[in-house]
């Protein structure tokens, strides 16, 4: 089954040609402005970590503007773009698929069902060391998205220094109650970016992308088929309970505004700008807490099978193109 491409494959064109040419942040031969936008989901994120150790591998890293990461996928830009993507594609079946990390038996106690501090500590501290300094003094920087707990609206947060950052990712991946309480930052309390923008599509064309990448934790088949739908009954009883909960516990209809931006050519959000949104070509049957390691690690696979296959495709057209 081929990877979904929804969009226009004209955004992996451009990142082949910069990397084909050499191409670096702050020296460009092109007026082009390419944003990563990767999607959270919590252990879903897998399937993400994947495709970003799969563009990792084609060399691609140098040829990205900007990273926009939401969740999980905060955590997996920085990985990415300080060269690491490979340490990170691992840490998920090796150091998050783990009851350290997620461990539903602890809600109601006084420890956090999700571990920041296994996270952050643990594993970017410990096992699979995150290169903090790179992160601080990259060219291409990561967009940490955040959304402010007294109103749920999304912001990026603007870490400088090492402990910022440290500080920037737990607040962008802060789960509403399941990961303790709000994270400060700045002056104010966060939680999870995916709370109030899951997908920073319109906010990466705001600052000025031309083209622009979203990364998928679900596959087309497993997104809502009404991308306006409103969230269920259930989910907004839990939203009132615990602001924002029950918005990131709806994951399949999360997506919808977001993309609608990039299937919609005619969508008055995107102008003339190039969008391309990439998911898993199929999906290893998991959920957002899952511990268990085979599923996890499938999901790596998978993603980096998607994204592997869906550039394969784009150099496979063009290579018929040039020689018909």
């Amino acid at each position: 089954m081929p990877p979904p491409l929804l969009g226009d494959p004209d955004v992996l064109r451009v990142l082949l040609a910069r990397r084909d040419d050499g191409s670096v942040p702050g020296a460009r031969s092109d007026p082009h402005r390419v944003a990563l936008v990767l999607g959270g989901g919590g252990m879903r994120g897998a399937y993400v970590a994947g495709m970003m150790r799969s563009l990792d591998r084609a060399g691609l890293r140098d040829a990205v503007d900007e990273v926009y990461g939401a969740s999980s996928g905060a955590m997996i830009g920085a990985a990415f773009l300080t060269g690491d993507a490979a340490a990170c594609a691992r840490a998920f079946p090796e150091d998050l698929a783990t009851r350290a990390f997620i461990d539903l038996r602890r809600l109601g106690t006084r420890r956090p069902v999700v571990s920041l501090d296994h996270l952050i500590g643990g594993v970017l501290d410990g096992t699979k060391p995150l290169a903090w300094s790179a992160l601080r003094d990259s060219a291409a920087p990561l967009r940490v998205v955040a959304t402010a707990h007294d109103d749920l609206t999304p912001h990026t947060l603007e870490p400088r220094s090492v402990d910022e950052w440290r500080q920037a990712l737990r607040a962008g991946i802060c789960i509403p109650l399941l990961a303790g309480p709000p994270v400060e930052f700045a002056g104010r309390r966060w939680v999870d970016g995916s709370v109030g923008e899951p997908l920073a599509v319109a906010r990466a064309l705001r600052a000025g992308a031309t083209h622009v990448l979203a990364l998928l934790c679900r596959g087309e088949s497993e997104l809502h088929p009404d991308p306006d739908a409103p969230l269920s009954i259930w989910a907004r009883l839990l939203d009132r309970a615990v602001p924002g909960l029950g918005s990131i516990a709806q994951g399949s209809r999360r997506y919808g505004a977001d993309l609608r931006i990039v299937t919609d050519a005619a969508h008055p959000a995107r102008g003339p700008a190039h969008l391309l949104a990439l998911g898993p070509a199929r999906s290893a049957g998991f959920g957002a807490l899952c511990v268990e390691p085979g599923p996890v690690g499938a999901a790596v696979e998978i993603g980096d099978a998607s994204a592997t296959a869906a550039l394969a495709a784009v150099e496979d057209l063009d290579a018929g193109s040039r020689s018909a």
